[in-house]
C-alpha cells in the first residue's frame, strides 16, 4: 500500500494522549508548552485522556510513565521538559529505557528543523521518539517555540497514521 493511502485509511481515528510536563517551576496554570499540546491535540480532534506536571525527577517520570503505559484508555505519551544537557535533565535517560523501538527520524528531524529556527543551539536537544507497549511515546523539550515546532511539523503530521499502524 502507498503511503498516502495509508496515510487516507488513518483519516477517521481519534488519538487518545497523555501529557507530561516536567519541571521544577512550573504550576498547570504556568505551563504554557502542556497548555500548547492540549490546545493543538484537540484542535486536531484528538483526546486529552490524562495531563500530569512533575518535577524533573527520575524516579517520578519512571513511575509515571510505568502506570501510563499500562493504561488501555492510551495511545500516546506526550512529555516536554528535562531534554536538555543540565544536571537534572533525565527525561530522555528514563523515557529511552521504557522503548521498545526507537524512531531515530524523530529527534533527528527535530534537531533540523530547529537548526533552521535557532541554528548551533539546536544540538543541545536530546528529543526522542519511539514506541513503549505498544504505544507511541515522545519526549520533546519544554519551550513553547520548542513544542509548536515538534507537535505541527513531526508528530500532529504523522500521529494517525503512526496510531493506526500500532493498532494493526
Amino acid at each position: 500500500m502507498a503511503y498516502q493511502d495509508h496515510v487516507r485509511a488513518s483519516d477517521s481515528i481519534r488519538v487518545r494522549c497523555a501529557i507530561i510536563t516536567l519541571s521544577d517551576t512550573r504550576t498547570p496554570e504556568t505551563d504554557k508548552s502542556g497548555q500548547q499540546i492540549r490546545a493543538l491535540l484537540e484542535a486536531a480532534g484528538h483526546a486529552i485522556v490524562r495531563y500530569e506536571l512533575i518535577p524533573d525527577d527520575l524516579n517520578a517520570l519512571h513511575a509515571l510513565l510505568t502506570e501510563i503505559l499500562s493504561q488501555h484508555d492510551v495511545d500516546v505519551v506526550l512529555t516536554n521538559g528535562g531534554t536538555g544537557v543540565g544536571r537534572r535533565d533525565t527525561t530522555i535517560e528514563v523515557v529511552e529505557s521504557h522503548l521498545d523501538q526507537t524512531l531515530p527520524g524523530f529527534g533527528e528531524l527535530f534537531r533540523m528543523l530547529s537548526w533552521h529556527e535557532i541554528g548551533s543551539g539546536a544540538m543541545l536537544s536530546r528529543a526522542v521518539g519511539g514506541i513503549s507497549r505498544g504505544k507511541l511515546l515522545f519526549a520533546m523539550p519544554g519551550s513553547t517555540g520548542a513544542v509548536e515546532l515538534a507537535m505541527t511539523k513531526l508528530i500532529l503530521p504523522e500521529l494517525k497514521h503512526l496510531v493506526h499502524e500500532l493498532r494493526k
